[in-house]
């Protein structure tokens, strides 16, 4: 009974992954999970969605990334959940600084 009671996991914690859908709040992100499942009258298939806060202490999470989220204790009314890793992160669409940018020919001159 006792190797038993070694080999059993402690604290399994829930766990989901989702795409962030905003950081504008200080160490929290809104972490946007889908699943699809079938309805239960119609039988087709559905998406659904459903939104949780995380707590993103390093603040390493960018909107679009994949990333896992694990529950955790009540942080505040709303958060339940922290940032377990990136997964994958978004493509970073930057705007061109014009200053460092080459000069674009002029015509005419």
């Amino acid at each position: 009974m006792s190797e038993m009671a070694q080999h059993a996991p402690k604290g399994h914690k829930n766990q989901k992954v989702g795409q962030v859908v905003s950081t504008k709040m200080q160490k929290t992100i809104v972490v946007e999970v889908s699943r699809r499942v079938s309805h239960r009258a119609y039988k087709k298939i559905i998406s659904k969605r459903r939104k949780f806060y995380a707590h993103d202490e390093d603040g390493t999470a960018r909107v679009g990334d994949i990333v896992r989220i694990v529950e955790c204790r009540p942080l505040s009314r709303l958060k339940r959940w922290r940032l377990a890793e990136v997964i994958r992160r978004a493509a970073l669409v930057g705007v061109e600084d014009t200053a460092t940018a080459e000069p674009e020919a002029r015509i005419g001159t």
